[in-house]
């Protein structure tokens, strides 16, 4: 379906990027935020987000395919400053109180590619990530200049940049939902940070293992297993989920091309195609092909 975008006065732009990404630009506020169908369905009420001061507002709407479902109660009024970032379902579009002299920044993305179940939708749309907290500090000043960079740039630029932008959204959606588990941000080893850094920059490296980031950060094997038990997982799940998430997204990106699916799961670290498959099929109940094609049909219905 194609985005719809009531707009005051001011102009709107509406760029479209790869891997199902649209950003809308508007340098006034929009009656309501662009979504996959001009308004709420059936009875529900529309919620609506408020904000009293100007500046630059940030949001994600999220597309998903069967249309979406109407959430199981009505969605709680909010209340947002400049500089934040709200997620919302873009099947049930909320609708805007704000002032006359603020500009909006929307970036309409399949909640697939940012590993996002329809029923995580509901819970991450209901707290904003605030400019003030420390995802807030670090994202939403470079999101906005990536949102604009990438509406601006050529083609191949563009294509990265969207790939860059979908990649932060995944990370700031997986952080919001931990965030949501009770006590999870108090008890958290000031280690953990830097082992999840670790992680991310030798997820390729096929030699990465518990041995390996123990002896990096001088720690024993049997202290790391112990983190991750805290966090409630284990070394290895959480190297194979964020090696899984990699190439789901890859798989979109550069399945378009000549890249094979052997070859994604390869660079991801996984060396035996079939063990590939097998472990993509439990984690998402479809085969990496079948994810391939779904998600790349997903994105351009999502365009209309």
């Amino acid at each position: 379906m194609t985005s719809t975008i009531e707009a005051r006065d001011g102009e709107t732009e509406v760029c479209r990027m790869p891997m199902g990404l649209d950003i809308v630009i508007t340098v006034e506020p929009p009656v309501q935020l662009p979504g996959e169908r001009p308004g709420p369905v059936g009875r529900q009420r529309q919620h609506r987000l408020t904000a009293r001061d100007s500046g630059e507002y940030l949001f994600v709407g999220l597309r998903g395919d069967g249309g979406g479902t109407l959430p199981a109660r009505e969605p709680d009024d909010i209340h947002l400053g400049p500089g934040d970032i709200c997620f919302y379902d873009a099947h049930h579009p909320p609708a805007l109180d704000f002032p006359e002299h603020c500009s909006v920044k929307v970036l309409l993305v399949p909640r697939e590619l940012i590993g996002l179940e329809e029923a995580d939708v509901q819970r991450i749309a209901q707290v904003p990530v605030t400019r003030s907290s420390r995802l807030g500090t670090l994202l939403s000043p470079f999101l906005s200049d990536l949102a604009h960079t990438a509406s601006t740039s050529p083609s191949p630029v563009g294509e990265m940049l969207a790939w860059n932008t979908v990649n932060l959204l995944a990370i700031l959606a997986a952080e919001q939902l931990a965030g949501e588990e009770p006590g999870t941000a108090d008890v958290q080893s000031p280690l953990m940070p830097k082992i999840f850094e670790f992680i991310e920059l030798h997820l390729t490296d096929t030699e990465l293992s518990p041995e390996v980031i123990a002896r990096a950060h001088h720690i024993s094997v049997r202290y790391l297993h112990k983190l991750f038990q805290e966090e409630g997982t284990t070394v290895g799940r959480w190297i194979q989920r964020r090696r899984l998430e990699e190439c789901r997204r890859d798989l979109v990106l550069r399945g378009r091309g000549n890249q094979t699916i052997a070859a994604v799961a390869n660079r991801w670290g996984f060396l035996s195609a079939t063990h590939f498959s097998r472990v993509f099929r439990t984690a998402y109940g479809m085969s990496p092909r079948e994810w391939r094609d779904t998600a790349t049909r997903n994105a351009r219905s999502g365009r209309g």
